[in-house]
C-alpha cells in the first residue's frame, strides 16, 4: 500500500499567502527563529531588495544634498509609478515561467489608444481608459492563444509582437509625431496632489482596514485551529504598517516647494493609484481561485492539469492580465511625460520592468512571486535612476549599475532556488 506524506507544503505555493505553515510559532521569538530558518532554506522573498533599497538611500542621501529632499522624493515616486505597475503586470506571466517581451510596447499602444479616443473621438476619459485597457486585453489574448494553444514559445511570440506593435504605434501616431496627453484628470495624476486633509483621512481608513482585516483573519485562524502567527507578531505588523502609512502621509503633506509663495503639499495622486492596483493584484493572486491555480500551474503544470486545472485557460489569462495592466502602466507614463510617441514603451522600458519584478523577488523559474515584488523592485530601479546621476554625471554608469543589480538579483534567485531544492522546500 502506498502512502502520501502531506507534512511538507507544496513548493509551488511557497510564494503565496495561502502556503500555510507546518509549525505553529507561539511567541515572537519563535516566529523570528522560524523566519531565520526559512532564510537559511533559501526563502529570501523581497528581503535582498529591501536591504538594497535601504543601502541605496543611505549612500545617495549621504553623498547628495538634494536626494532626500521632499521635492526629489515626490519626483522619485512619479518616476517609479509606471515601472512598478508594469512590473506587477509581468508577475502573473513570470509565475508561469514565461516571459512577455511585448509588455512595454503594449503599454505604449494602450496609452496611444487612450489618447486617440480623447483627442480624435472626443470620448470621456473613463471610456478612453477602457478602450486602452481593452486593446491591451486583445493583445494579451492573441499572445496567450498562440502560446497556450499552439505551443509556440512565449519568447518567440512576444518578440514578434514587440516588433509588430511598434509598427502599430507608427501607424497610429505617424513617424516623428506625438499625441498630447493633457486631459485634466489623467494628466493630473502626475501634476496634482491629494489635499492634505483627504490624505490623512485616507491614511486612517487604510490603517483601520488593514488592522481590522489582520485581526479578523487571526480570529478565524484561532476559531478553526489553523496554523497562525503569534498575536504579538500580528500586533507588530500592524504597528509597522501604521508607522509607514502615517509617516509617509506626514512626509508628503509637508510643503516641498522651493518657492515659498507657491506651496506644494499632499501625496502625489499616482501613489494612491499604485497602492490600489497593488491591493487588487495581491487579492487576485493570494485570495482567489484564479491566483491559486496560477501558482499551481507555475509550480508544476502537469500536476495542475491532472488536478483538474485548465492549464490552457490559465496561461491565456495570464497574458491577458499582463497586457491589460501594461496598458494602465502606459497611461501612467503618458500622464508623467505629457505625451505619447511611437517610441513610448520601447527602449529599456520592458527591461526595467522585468528587472524590477526579479529584483523584488519574483522567480524567473516560475511558481514564486507576489505583486509587492514589482513595487519594491520598481522603487530600487527608480532610486538608481534618480540618485546615480547626482553622483556620476555619466549615462553609461546608469546602465552598468542597473545591469549589475539585475544580474545580482537573478543570481540570488538561482542560488536560493538551489538551496530550496537541497533543503526539500
Amino acid at each position: 500500500m502506498m502512502s502520501t506524506d502531506t507534512s511538507t507544503p507544496n513548493p509551488s505555493y511557497a510564494g503565496a499567502d495561502f502556503s500555510g505553515d507546518t509549525h505553529r510559532a507561539t511567541t515572537l521569538a519563535e516566529a523570528g527563529r522560524d523566519y531565520v530558518n526559512r532564510l537559511r532554506g533559501g526563502d529570501m522573498g523581497s528581503l535582498p531588495a529591501v536591504l538594497g533599497l535601504l543601502v541605496l538611500f543611505i549612500i545617495f542621501g549621504a553623498t547628495s544634498d538634494t536626494f532626500l529632499t521632499k521635492l526629489n522624493m515626490a519626483n522619485l515616486t512619479l518616476q517609479a509609478a509606471s515601472i512598478c505597475v508594469l512590473a506587477m503586470a509581468l508577475v502573473p506571466v513570470l509565475l508561469l515561467g514565461e516571459i512577455d517581451l511585448s509588455a512595454g510596447v503594449a503599454s505604449g499602444t494602450g496609452a496611444a489608444i487612450t489618447a486617440l479616443a480623447i483627442l480624435d473621438h472626443g470620448q470621456a476619459w473613463p471610456v478612453a481608459m477602457l478602450a486602452g485597457i481593452a486593446s491591451g486585453a486583445i493583445i494579451g489574448f492573441l499572445i496567450g492563444t498562440l502560446v497556450a494553444r499552439l505551443g509556440i514559445p512565449s519568447f518567440v511570440v512576444t518578440l514578434s509582437f514587440f516588433l509588430a506593435l511598434q509598427g502599430v504605434m507608427l501607424w497610429l501616431i505617424g513617424q516623428g509625431g506625438a499625441l498630447r496627453f493633457n486631459q485634466e484628470v489623467l494628466r493630473g495624476l502626475a501634476i496634482n496632489n491629494v489635499p492634505p486633509t483627504i490624505g490623512w483621512i485616507s491614511a486612517v481608513v487604510l490603517f483601520a482596514a488593514y488592522a481590522g482585516f489582520s485581526l479578523i483573519k487571526y480570529r478565524r485562524q484561532v476559531a478553526r485551529d489553523l496554523a497562525r502567527p503569534p498575536m504579538s507578531l500580528v500586533a507588530l505588523r500592524i504597528v509597522v504598517f501604521a508607522a509607514i502609512i502615517f509617516g509617509l502621509t506626514w512626509y508628503f503633506n509637508g510643503n516641498r516647494s522651493v518657492n515659498p509663495n507657491f506651496p506644494i503639499e499632499g501625496i502625489p495622486y499616482m501613489i494612491p493609484v499604485v497602492i490600489v492596483i497593488l491591493l487588487l493584484m495581491t487579492f487576485l493572486l493570494s485570495r482567489t481561485t484564479f491566483g491559486r491555480h496560477l501558482y499551481a500551474v507555475g509550480g508544476n503544470a502537469e500536476a495542475a492539469r491532472r488536478a483538474g486545472i485548465n492549464v490552457v485557460y490559465m496561461r491565456t489569462m495570464a497574458f491577458v492580465l499582463c497586457s491589460s495592466l501594461a496598458a494602465v502602466a502606459g497611461v501612467l507614463q503618458a500622464a508623467y511625460s505629457g505625451s505619447v510617441s511611437p517610441s513610448s514603451g520601447g527602449g529599456n522600458v520592458l527591461l526595467y520592468a522585468v528587472g524590477a519584478a526579479v529584483i523584488g523577488g519574483t522567480s524567473l523559474f516560475g511558481g514564486r512571486g507576489r505583486a509587492i515584488n514589482g513595487v519594491i523592485g520598481g522603487l530600487v530601479l527608480a532610486t538608481v535612476d534618480n540618485g546615480l546621476p547626482l553622483l556620476i554625471d555619466k549615462s553609461y554608469a546608469n546602465y552598468l549599475v542597473t545591469g549589475g543589480v539585475l544580474l545580482l538579483a537573478a543570481s540570488v534567485d538561482a542560488i536560493t532556488r538551489r538551496r530550496r531544492s537541497a533543503s526539500g522546500v
